[in-house]
């Protein structure tokens, strides 16, 4: 059976961000229009984390049976190493989407109707990532359904459920949250590029090459600045962001550079805190209006 730790290391931390960053910033978005609703915007966060390691033990569950993670240079996976039963990962994947479908019936029933339809799509998606007899994942469309599930769905989303409507702010809101979340994709197909392509596994890296996946990692970061600053052309505060831009230069010059595999183990970490501090720094500029 697999230990604690190893469990806490199968649902990959490092990735959690592109969780709390868009509830973050869609709390934000509502703090601008005086519409904040604190508990809806917990049960949020609480959906978003569930689909988040719900995707993340379902991958495992769905490479590791398939052999694709055999061979890897990122962090032990539970079912790869062996580490415990397939099932029991499969049995954790799910009892996370479960309790992400749980709360966001709460959301349901004290918003609109059609955000079921939404739920479903998101889990769905979630799953045939890696899963099922097509996975989309092994096609190059992972990072497709990143900026849409972790980026628009997720910040406008967290803005209906509390305001009722979504601004303007909302949907510009979700772009640069959306490249952030690919970034961090990026960077780890990046990482696993050969291993993933001696398995079949076509991710977008594989597809483009890893010079084009290397300039697509440095666009999403230097977007998702852009954007925000776009942004803070009618929310001045927005502008804050640009404080963040100090801690994507070691991830962003690894990239540039050319390092490979270990070294671009640091480099996921440190863009997930790059995008940790952009996200608050996004949030309190949206609030502040």
């Amino acid at each position: 059976m697999a230990t604690i730790n190893e469990w806490v290391a199968g649902a990959r931390p490092r990735t959690l961000p592109n969780s709390i960053v868009p509830v973050a910033v869609g709390t934000g978005v509502a703090l601008s229009v005086d519409a904040l609703v604190w508990w809806k915007a917990a049960l949020a966060a609480v959906v978003a984390l569930g689909l988040q390691l719900g995707v993340n033990y379902a991958n495992d569950y769905s490479d590791g049976i398939r052999g694709t993670d055999t061979e890897r240079v990122g962090p032990t996976r539970l079912t790869a190493a062996r580490l415990t039963a397939p099932r029991a990962v499969l049995t954790a994947a799910w009892a996370c989407f479960s309790v992400a479908a749980l709360v966001g019936l709460i959301l349901v029933a004290t918003s609109t109707w059609w955000l079921l339809l939404v739920g479903a799509a998101a889990i769905a998606a979630a799953w045939f990532y890696t899963g099922g007899s097509r996975p989309y994942g092994y096609r190059g469309l992972g990072e497709v359904s990143v900026f849409v599930f972790f980026g628009v769905v997720a910040v406008v989303g967290t803005v209906l459920v509390q305001v009722g409507s979504v601004p303007w702010q909302g949907w510009a809101a979700a772009v640069p949250v959306g490249l952030l979340s690919c970034s961090v994709l990026v960077i780890n197909n990046l990482r696993d590029i050969d291993t993933d392509a001696a398995t079949g596994k076509r991710t977008l890296a594989v597809l483009l090459g890893e010079r084009a996946t290397r300039r697509l990692y440095l666009a999403c970061i230097a977007g998702a600045h852009l954007v925000a600053l776009v942004t803070a052309a009618a929310t001045p505060w927005a502008a804050l962001t640009l404080l963040a831009a100090p801690l994507a230069l070691r991830p962003c010059t690894r990239v540039a550079r050319g390092q490979r595999e270990g070294d671009l183990i640091l480099g996921l970490a440190e863009t997930g805190r790059f995008q940790l501090a952009f996200g608050a720094l996004y949030t309190v500029g949206l609030a502040l209006g």
